[in-house]
């Protein structure tokens, strides 16, 4: 039956696709980084919050960042590209500004973000994640 079904893989409403090769493995990234960083703010704010409330804030700031950028990956478009490309950008400043500060004035940080020292904890995957997005976002710009 061509013209009256529509194909399930196709863009919704004329949306870009972001969620195809690199795009798929940046969803599935940025999806672990949300949990885990969901998780570790949750349970430090819960458990050990006056101890180091910045650092557990901060934590919480990465989460939302996380999943927002999940979020607008798999809904694609091109408003979507947009807000994740500045997301990614203010991801990529937060992580740098983040993890200078935790080098210079350790005392700050009682406890660890997800951002401290550019991400050692997560593997360094929080300083090259914003990166690897924003050169996949701007490729899908121009595809």
């Amino acid at each position: 039956m061509t013209g009256t079904t529509t194909d399930r893989n196709a863009p919704a409403a004329g949306r870009s696709r972001l969620v195809t090769g690199p795009g798929l493995l940046l969803v599935w990234l940025y999806g672990v980084m949300s949990v885990g960083a969901v998780s570790r703010s949750v349970y430090q704010i819960l458990t050990d919050f006056d101890s180091a409330p910045l650092a557990h804030v901060l934590s919480a700031v990465a989460a939302v960042v996380y999943a927002f950028i999940t979020y607008t990956l798999v809904r694609g478009g091109e408003k979507a590209r947009r807000a994740a490309l500045v997301c990614c950008a203010a991801e990529l400043a937060g992580v740098l500004i983040v993890g200078t500060w935790t080098l210079v004035d350790p005392s700050a940080f009682p406890d660890s973000t997800v951002w401290s020292e550019y991400g050692m904890g997560y593997v360094f995957i929080p300083v090259l994640l914003p990166v690897t997005g924003m050169v996949w976002l701007r490729r899908a710009r121009t595809a």
